[in-house]
């Protein structure tokens, strides 16, 4: 069989492939942003000694890490809907509750792994640093923000940025729950032209180029850090 990928990537198909990609990328950066959010939030809440809180956020991190995301996915996607009101659920379906769904599914998610890299970063910032704070008399959120959280983020940035490309892979899940992104129109693509081969090679490409660019641009932040540190 002879291959022809202007079969799958000419007139509408490329259309479609270039819509899936930026639902791709939409839904990505919604749920690196929600995850990063909160995240940081359960890093200061950990951080704080509080035990119920302590107790409360080790629970989240826990279930989220241990339960596979598809599940997650289709948890929010099913099960959480149908213990809200009707109202509610027409009000979420006049916005896209798919997307919704699974960016909220995936950021809740991802913010877990988060929240350990950079607990994990913060470990690695000397005692004396807070102390240091405390005594400028800056109160314990303000410390955290203007002082630790930098410097541990700065710290995590590796594991950050490997799990910020799981996340962008992890997009691909939505497909399950009727998100048309890439993966979604890809087999779309295939189902219509019977090109097998090539459309997923033409998807396979552009998660590969959209995961070396994620890799590249940290890269260059973690080289800048470096500069910036050794001043």
């Amino acid at each position: 069989m002879t291959l022809d990928f202007g079969a799958v990537i000419a007139g509408q198909f490329g259309q479609m492939i270039m819509a899936g990609t930026l639902t791709t990328l939409k839904l990505a950066l919604g749920s690196w942003l929600l995850a990063m959010t909160i995240a940081l939030l359960l890093v200061v809440i950990r951080l704080s000694h509080q035990r119920l809180a302590v107790f409360l956020v080790a629970a989240y991190v826990s279930y989220h890490r241990n339960v596979p995301t598809l599940i997650q996915l289709m948890m929010w996607y099913f099960a959480i809907p149908t213990l809200l009101p009707e109202s509610v659920q027409m009000w979420i379906n006049d916005f896209n509750a798919e997307f919704l769904f699974s960016m909220f599914a995936l950021g809740l998610c991802q913010a877990a792994y988060f929240s350990e890299d950079i607990r994990s970063g913060l470990r690695a910032i000397p005692e004396g640093q807070s102390e240091a704070a405390r005594a400028l008399g800056m109160s314990y959120v303000r410390s955290m923000t203007l002082v630790i959280l930098p410097q541990g983020i700065r710290n995590a940035l590796p594991s950050l940025l490997n799990h910020t490309v799981l996340l962008f892979k992890n997009t691909s899940l939505a497909m399950v729950i009727g998100v048309a992104e890439l993966t979604y129109v890809t087999r779309d693509i295939e189902n219509q032209t019977f090109r097998t081969f090539e459309s997923y090679l033409v998807a396979s490409v552009g998660y590969l180029f959209f995961s070396l660019l994620l890799m590249g641009a940290g890269a260059m932040l973690a080289r800048r850090f470096q500069r910036a540190t050794a001043r």
